[in-house]
């Protein structure tokens, strides 16, 4: 397999760690959102603790990636996470998008696509 295709398969493996990272910390949002009984349940139950799990195995992932991928094109995919928290948070905490969220957004989108389209990632360097 070629360098560039490898580079293609984890760069969106890299996204994908990017969402699961961006799921945990709704997880969080939402295990905040309640009330519990005591200062140790806030920390142990099930929602935080599979949350954290998930921001595990999404820095694994993450560490991994970076063989495949290169360091500049790293901090750019993370950046999406900023975009996928807002879509997550809009449909499962009923979130508003604020003119300022889709302003926000449409930046770091044209940001993505701008490194993404200057050569930057070896398999868009064609």
């Amino acid at each position: 397999m070629s360098k560039e295709m490898l580079t293609a398969i984890f760069s969106c493996v890299f996204l994908g760690s990017v969402l699961i990272s961006s799921v945990s910390q709704i997880l969080l949002k939402k295990s905040a959102d309640k009330t519990y009984d005591s200062r140790i349940r806030e920390y142990l139950n099930p929602l935080v603790i599979i949350a954290y799990g998930m921001f595990f195995c999404s820095m694994l992932i993450t560490m991994y990636c970076y063989r495949f991928v290169d360091v500049s094109a790293g901090p750019i995919l993370e950046s999406a996470g900023y975009i996928f928290v807002a879509v997550l948070g809009a449909i499962f905490l009923k979130e508003r998008f604020t003119k300022k969220k889709v302003i926000g957004m449409l930046v770091l989108f044209c940001g993505i696509a701008l490194f993404s389209l200057g050569g930057y990632l070896p398999f868009f360097n064609k």
